[in-house]
């Protein structure tokens, strides 16, 4: 059985909109293509002060996604150790 009711984009989809939205690009329904994603919360600026869940919807089709904003940190050196 599915999960009836529930309108989320697949994975692959979700992950392209996730990316355009992480930076800064025109968000487009992978679904149905209209430009009427809305995201909330909406951006205040250029950066977030804290990592806080994001949410972008499609008006049209009502497909969602969520993933956690990241804030300001600084970026991971690949030769850091990862227990830290």
């Amino acid at each position: 059985m599915g999960r009836r009711g529930i309108k989320e984009f697949r994975a692959p989809e979700a992950l392209a909109l996730i990316g355009a939205d992480r930076e800064h690009q025109p968000l487009v329904c992978p679904t149905c293509g209209t430009r009427t994603i809305q995201r909330a919360p909406r951006r205040r600026g250029g950066a977030w002060a804290a990592a806080e869940r994001v949410s972008l919807t499609c008006a049209s089709c009502g497909r969602h996604a969520y993933y956690i904003a990241r804030g300001l940190e600084a970026p991971r050196d690949a030769t850091m150790d990862p227990r830290l």
